[in-house]
């Protein structure tokens, strides 16, 4: 039986092989390092039809010069499949996580969003995997990578439901699918991330007074001890803000972590903070990963309040990466 490190290289080394045919790839690594962003960051760009969001979310992607990501799903998948967030204004700093989680709220209860959310249910059990191979397709030509494919797991998902977001993930091209949910959806993912040979990372957040939210060592080590197929999606911001320092969690689980989010809060649950302002040791944990040769993504996670527009912060992140990498 292979070890842990054994089974995460097979892995890594799979999600891999395909490139060296990819001529046009983005290079994606400084000092060995493979630094990238989350599709997530560019949230509130337009959200049109199918093929124009991935056609935005790849030339935002393009315009940071970013060849990795993990790719939020709203973002391919049909008109309202997530709540209205107006666009901001030229110049005006896109909604903190917690007032898009207030919006997220007053929605989700409303006619619009059920209505909404069976249609969502609806389009997942038919799109065919044409569809996910066609976006695919679209990253692969513009030399992206889809490294994961963001998930956020609902109680109110039926299990046939969650079946098709492997098969989504399969079509994509990925064998990762990172996800926000409750440690008690753990036992109903399982048998699908077993049956489809699809890895789940599981991502935190900084809420410690509740054992259903991962955010703990503990809450990790319960998913993780349910199933080989389970790892973990470390957010250091969010880990740095929950009172926990990412370093040396970093050194003693790096085989079982798929990627980090990069982010700046500060400790005692912050607020988010550009980079180099908060109190995470996002320097620390980037030489950590050079240092020790870690194949452990790094993905920035633009959540806090810039002055630019998404690219423009983005970029910004991006370089501050790379500064200190080079």
């Amino acid at each position: 039986m292979p070890t842990r490190r054994e089974f995460a290289a097979s892995v890594f080394a799979g999600l891999a092989a395909p490139l060296a045919s990819r001529a046009s790839m983005i290079p994606d690594k400084v000092g060995g390092v493979a630094i990238g962003a989350v599709t997530y960051s560019f949230r509130t760009e337009p959200h049109g039809p199918h093929g124009d969001s991935v056609d935005i979310v790849l030339r935002d992607l393009k315009q940071c010069d970013v060849g990795i990501t993990e790719l939020f799903s709203p973002q391919i998948e049909q008109v309202g499949s997530m709540p209205p967030f107006p666009r901001p204004k030229p110049g005006s700093p896109p909604p903190s996580r917690e007032e898009m989680m207030a919006r997220f709220r007053a929605y989700r209860n409303s006619p619009e969003a059920k209505k909404a959310r069976e249609d969502l249910r609806t389009w997942r059990l038919n799109t065919p995997a044409s569809y996910f191979e066609g976006v695919r397709k679209k990253f692969d030509e513009t030399g992206v990578r889809i490294f994961a494919y963001t998930m956020n797991y609902g109680e109110d998902f039926t299990d046939a439901e969650i079946d098709k977001t492997f098969e989504e993930a399969k079509g994509l091209g990925t064998k990762i699918i990172a996800t926000s949910t409750r440690v008690s959806m753990a036992e109903r993912l399982k048998a699908p991330a077993e049956k489809h040979g699809i890895i789940v990372a599981f991502h935190g957040h900084d809420q410690t007074n509740n054992p259903n939210e991962f955010s703990t060592p503990e809450t990790f080590n319960k998913a993780l001890a349910l199933s080989k197929m389970f790892r973990i999606n470390l957010d250091i911001g969010h880990f740095t803000a929950a009172g926990y320092d990412p370093v040396s969690f970093i050194e003693q689980n790096h085989a079982k972590i798929t990627h980090l989010h990069i982010k700046d809060r500060k400790k005692n649950h912050g607020p988010n903070e550009p980079f180099g302002e908060g109190e995470t040791p996002i320097r620390e944990v980037l030489l950590l990963l050079k240092k020790n040769k870690y194949p452990i993504p790094a993905l920035i996670e633009y959540e806090y309040q810039g002055a630019g527009t998404p690219v423009e912060e983005v970029t910004k992140c991006m370089n501050y990466m790379r500064k200190i990498l080079a």
